[in-house]
């Protein structure tokens, strides 16, 4: 089972990308500083770290949001 994602959603999902990466930006081009500009945009610094992080290894598409449901859980009851 595929799922599909609205035209709008694929918008908003691109548009929240491109505001992260005008977070790491800020922080090469004009602040120079991680600190000053997560507090300027709200944003934690581990939040900017992670974002970097994901950027350097994926490009763009690592700045898409992704879910934040587990991968697994060690303590679920089995299907049996």
């Amino acid at each position: 089972m595929t799922s599909t994602i609205s035209a709008s959603a694929e918008r908003e999902l691109k548009r929240r990308a491109k505001h992260k990466l005008a977070v790491l930006r800020r922080v090469e081009e004009v602040s120079g500083s991680v600190a000053a500009t997560c507090r300027y945009f709200g944003i934690t610094r581990t939040a900017h770290y992670k974002w970097r992080k994901r950027y350097e290894e994926e490009g763009f598409a690592g700045l898409r949001d992704r879910s934040s449901v587990p991968h697994r859980s060690p303590n679920a009851t089995s299907a049996e």
